[in-house]
């Protein structure tokens, strides 16, 4: 199989598990955020123990140089996590991933500004559309002015936060990348994940029924096997080529959430996630074509 197709498939493979993902949180039901962030994150690590016998090996899992970046990295990680988990049990799930997309346009304003990268008039204008087609997907929720009114109460307004904080990482990564093994950002994290979920289950928690234990340690097994799937995708393919392939998650949650929940998206929704999602393809094609270094695309939390 030659190595685009290789990361192709992988990159389609990860947006199936964290659609899955999302939906198994769902069907949960009312369980305490950082309960769910806990399972999300702890039995993550079961996968990624599993693949480093077959690359650095497990030993080697949590060396590291930098743990000042790791701490940064897991930092607004793990405070997108909870936003997302918390907007996912107010919203339908096609919008919270409608919001998620957002998350490469947050990282071009984000490598601008912190990374002193250039951005020329066709990535600033990419950028406005597809900060045009946030205000479009806010409509049916308030609009912007609601948003900035209730503040955190609105699910729209904590998928934005975490789509922002995804952004960040997205930035943190690309430092990180260049001396840091993938497996180590990722082992960093989960534990990071791991302790504040667990921290937070000290005052807020629910006795789990079977079944929804085993719905949330499902979730994190499918959490971690999209993170590997995603990682090793852009090890045979650019971001650049993989991006369109991110936003097939759309189709996904689309799905899950009209058969699975009976959700039907809404129409203003939809048109906001179609200019996001344009203005999305354009940087990645713009960056293609003038060779810079890609933005990768959004990643779950």
């Amino acid at each position: 199989m030659p190595h685009s197709v290789r990361g192709i498939v992988l990159k389609i493979a990860a947006t199936i598990s964290f659609s899955l993902m999302y939906a198994l949180i769902k069907l949960a039901g009312a369980v305490p955020v950082g309960e769910v962030v806990f399972f999300r994150a702890f039995f993550a690590l079961a996968p990624l123990f599993a693949l480093s016998f077959y690359t650095v090996g497990p030993a080697n899992v949590a060396r590291t140089a930098r743990s000042g970046w790791h701490i940064l990295r897991s930092a607004a990680g793990v405070t997108g996590m909870f936003m997302n988990f918390a907007a996912l049990k107010l919203l339908p799930l096609a919008d919270v991933t409608a919001f998620s997309f957002v998350a490469p346009i947050f990282a071009v304003v984000l490598a601008a500004t912190m990374l002193r990268e250039r951005v020329g008039p066709y990535r600033g204008f990419a950028v406005a559309a597809g900060f045009g087609g946030v205000l479009l997907m806010l409509e049916p929720h308030g609009g912007l002015l609601h948003i900035f009114a209730s503040g955190f109460s609105s699910g729209a307004a904590l998928a934005i936060m975490g789509a922002f904080l995804s952004a960040f990482v997205v930035v943190f990564i690309r430092q990180m990348s260049t001396t840091e093994r993938s497996e180590t950002i990722v082992f960093y994290f989960m534990t990071v994940c791991s302790l504040a979920g667990l921290a937070t289950m000290l005052w807020s928690r629910v006795a789990l029924s079977a079944n929804q234990a085993m719905l949330l340690m499902l979730c994190g097994v499918l959490g971690g096997i999209g993170q590997i799937c995603m990682t090793f995708s852009y090890r045979y393919a650019e971001p650049s080529l993989l991006a369109p392939f991110d936003y097939i998650a759309m189709v996904w949650a689309v799905a899950l959430g009209y058969f699975v929940f009976a959700e039907v998206p809404e129409q203003m929704v939809m048109i906001g996630a179609c200019a996001v999602v344009a203005a999305g393809l354009f940087i990645a094609w713009r960056e293609r074509n003038i060779h810079l270094a890609p933005i990768p695309p959004s990643q779950p939390l």
